[in-house]
């Protein structure tokens, strides 16, 4: 990795950067959080934000804490109950990106976040899915951003709390009314994309300086790479400041500075 950004600010532009203007696009605590208002603060000022809480069009100055973060309702355009943000915005497919996490996804980009272990005995219990099952569904495409490890990325999850693609890879296919599902996933070592016949997610681009060896001892199955394997584009100067930036406000204003 460069030493003029962290992997983890290479994460964040490269998710910024699959968001394009005038998308809505439901977002996440967290890295999607960044992602998605430094798309908002540079390529894409046009990008429509939600938030699980019911905040829609938000422009948040600083990050929120939560989704309950007092900072989105004060800068959206207008605020619905959650009830509706769910039955009339995400059910009713009016949301084209979703941004999700997990603690583990598999092949076939299924995830998990409900336990590890066995269901019965878990080792550990997690939050569960939230809107995240909904989303999945419901939104026109899935992003997941995740860092790269063993631990996250499994042959198979533990518990599949939000579906990909299914055990088989065949959860959608032939299923009217359903969303795309993930279309990528992004790490801090690469891009994986679900293959187009058989839906298991492959390597299509690496982060300069990566090498595949890196991927494959990070991946919990025979990791795939595509045949038009790229190079992540670097982040520029302007995405780092304005991130940075961003970054610093949030710091600040949190602390109660």
């Amino acid at each position: 990795m460069s030493e003029r950004y962290t992997a983890g600010e290479m994460m964040t532009v490269t998710a910024s950067r699959a968001l394009k203007n005038r998308q809505s696009c439901f977002v996440g605590i967290g890295l999607p959080s960044e992602a998605a208002n430094l798309a908002r603060l540079t390529h894409a000022p046009d990008v429509v934000l939600i938030y699980e809480s019911g905040t829609l069009e938000t422009k948040p100055n600083v990050l929120p804490l939560s989704i309950g973060d007092g900072e989105l309702c004060e800068t959206a355009l207008t605020t619905v109950s959650v009830p509706e943000m769910f039955r009339y915005w995400v059910q009713g497919g009016r949301i084209d990106i979703g941004f999700l996490g997990a603690a583990q996804i598999d092949r076939f980009a299924n995830l998990n976040t409900t336990l590890i272990g066995d269901y019965e005995n878990p080792k550990v219990r997690l939050p569960g899915g939230g809107g995240a099952p909904e989303m999945a569904i419901c939104t026109g495409e899935i992003f997941i951003t995740l860092k790269h490890s063993k631990r996250t990325f499994v042959e198979a999850v533990d518990f599949v709390t939000t579906v990909g693609f299914g055990r088989d890879g065949k959860a959608r296919d032939d299923v009217p009314n359903i969303g795309a599902g993930p279309t990528r996933v992004i790490t801090d070592l690469c891009v994986m994309q679900p293959d187009p016949q058989t839906h298991e997610l492959m390597v299509t681009s690496l982060h300069r300086g990566v090498s595949r060896d890196e991927v494959i001892e990070a991946t919990g199955w025979a990791i795939r790479f595509s045949a038009d394997l790229a190079t992540t584009a670097e982040p520029d100067d302007h995405e780092l400041k304005t991130l940075r930036e961003l970054k610093a406000r949030t710091a600040k204003h949190h602390s109660g500075s």
